[in-house]
C-alpha cells in the first residue's frame, strides 16, 4: 500500500486534532516570525517617516496582510487536522485577496491616466515581491515546523497555506518599511509575493510535512 493512501485510510477514522492544539502551535510560529520580519526590515530598509502612520497608507498595507495572515492561518490550522472541513477558510481566504484586488482597482480607477503607470510600479514593483518573500522566510520555516507537528493528510496545500500565512506576515512585516502608497501596487506586488511564498510552501510541504 501506497503511503499516500495509508495515511488516508488511517485519517478517516483518526477524527479531527482538537483545533486548540493547531492554534497554539502556529500562533507562537507566526508571531516569532513577525517579530523576525520586522526587525529585519527595519534594519535592512529602515522604517518609513513617521507621518505616514497619520495617513492611511501603511494601515491599509497591515490591515490586509494581517487579515489575510488570519484567514491563511484558519485554512493552515484546518489542514493540519484529518478530516476538518477547509472549504470556508478557503472561501475566507480568497475574499482577502478578492477584496484587495478591488481596493487597488477602484484607486487605480480614481488615478488620472496619465499617473496609473506610476501607481501600480512605484519606485520599487522588481524588488518588492522578493523582498516580501525573503522576509517571509522565518515565519515559513517556523509554520511548516507547526504544522509537521500536527497531523496534515494533504501536505502540499498544507504547505501552500502555511506559505500563504508566512508571506502575510512577511508583508506586515515589510510594510513598516515600504514607502509605496498606492494600494493598486499593494493588490499586485504585495499579493505577487505572497504568493511566490505560497508556492514556496507548495513545493516544501510534501518533503517537510509527510508523516
Amino acid at each position: 500500500m501506497k503511503t499516500e493512501a495509508l495515511i488516508d485510510m488511517l485519517a478517516r477514522d483518526a477524527g479531527p486534532v482538537p483545533s486548540a492544539l493547531a492554534a497554539r502551535r502556529l500562533s507562537p510560529a507566526a508571531a516569532a516570525g513577525l517579530l523576525v520580519s520586522a526587525l529585519i526590515a527595519i534594519t535592512w530598509f529602515g522604517i518609513i517617516p513617521a507621518q505616514m502612520f497619520a495617513t492611511a497608507v501603511p494601515w491599509t498595507k497591515m490591515a490586509y496582510a494581517g487579515a489575510l495572515a488570519l484567514a491563511a492561518g484558519w485554512w493552515t490550522a484546518r489542514l493540519s487536522r484529518p478530516a476538518a472541513p477547509i472549504a470556508l477558510p478557503r472561501r475566507v481566504t480568497v475574499l482577502v485577496l478578492l477584496a484587495m484586488v478591488v481596493v487597488g482597482g477602484f484607486s487605480l480607477a480614481s488615478t488620472p491616466a496619465g499617473a496609473r503607470l506610476d501607481a501600480v510600479l512605484g519606485e520599487s514593483w522588481s524588488t518588492c515581491p522578493w523582498s516580501v518573500l525573503v522576509l517571509s522566510l522565518p515565519a515559513l520555516a517556523g509554520s511548516l515546523w507547526a504544522v509537521r507537528g500536527l497531523a496534515p493528510t494533504r501536505p502540499g496545500a498544507a504547505g501552500f497555506a502555511a506559505g500563504l500565512l508566512a508571506g502575510s506576515v512577511g508583508a506586515f512585516g515589510y510594510s513598516l518599511s515600504c514607502p509605496e502608497a498606492s494600494p493598486a501596487f499593494v493588490a499586485i506586488w504585495y499579493t505577487l509575493g505572497i504568493a511566490f511564498t505560497g508556492a514556496v510552501g507548495a513545493v516544501l510541504g510534501p518533503r517537510a510535512l509527510r508523516w
